[in-house]
């Protein structure tokens, strides 16, 4: 009797190890895509994660603008001339590519894949524009939109730049409105406060962490 019931203790342990094996292989490597209106924050935002979560993969947008003061090209974008831009487009170089007040913007697919295949979690920022197509292409992805505060607030945040006169910052305002419109297609909202980027990354890392304990999980095709 005592050996029947060791021998079914032992079948119940492994079983149950089994079970929690399968349970541990659950997560898989997650797209993550970042998006909210122009001077929201967002490159701060990912600048503060790219510090503290350097095993995570930050996708670089490529851009034909000008570089800004204290971007650096291949960490804030990748820096080209419209004509290399145009190349990458007719070559299909990029996952979804776009021109926002003159000048084109685009994200390379082959990184995103190859740090997927690795397993590792990939950070995209895009206009609301780009994450609607990414949305299309990678239903899977978990979509967060981060809001500023108040309009005045965002307002504040595009004027400091002073990259923009009147008639630019008023047009980038009126695109804002119609960008905080289209955050019922996302999957999160995080609010960017005031001097408060720490938090604002807590509050997405947290959001990571729930999304990797999910029980059924759709990986990511791109």
């Amino acid at each position: 009797m005592d050996t029947q019931d060791g021998a079914s203790d032992e079948l119940f342990d492994k079983r149950g190890d089994e079970i929690i094996t399968d349970l541990r292989g659950l997560a898989r490597p997650r797209l993550i895509v970042i998006s909210g209106p122009s001077g929201v924050g967002k490159d701060t935002v990912i600048d503060r994660m790219r510090a503290l979560y350097p095993d995570m993969f930050f996708a670089v947008t490529a851009t034909s603008r000008d570089r800004r003061p204290g971007e650096i090209d291949g960490i804030h974008y990748h820096f080209l001339g419209r004509e290399q831009f145009a190349q990458m487009i007719a070559d299909n170089e990029f996952i979804e590519s776009a021109e926002v007040y003159g000048n084109f913007y685009g994200v390379p697919k082959a990184p995103i894949r190859e740090a997927l295949a690795h397993g590792r979690d990939a950070i995209v920022k895009v206009d609301t524009q780009g994450a609607q197509t990414f949305r299309r292409l990678a239903p899977g992805g978990i979509f967060i939109f981060i809001a500023p505060p108040s309009i005045d607030e965002l307002a504040r945040r595009l004027r400091s730049r002073k990259t923009d006169d009147a008639a630019a910052l008023s047009r980038r305002l009126r695109t804002a409105q119609r960008e905080l419109a289209t955050v019922e297609h996302f999957d999160y909202v995080v609010f960017n406060e005031s001097e408060r980027e720490d938090a604002t990354v807590a509050q997405i890392i947290a959001i990571l962490s729930a999304e990797r304990s999910r029980l059924h999980q759709t990986g990511v095709i791109l």
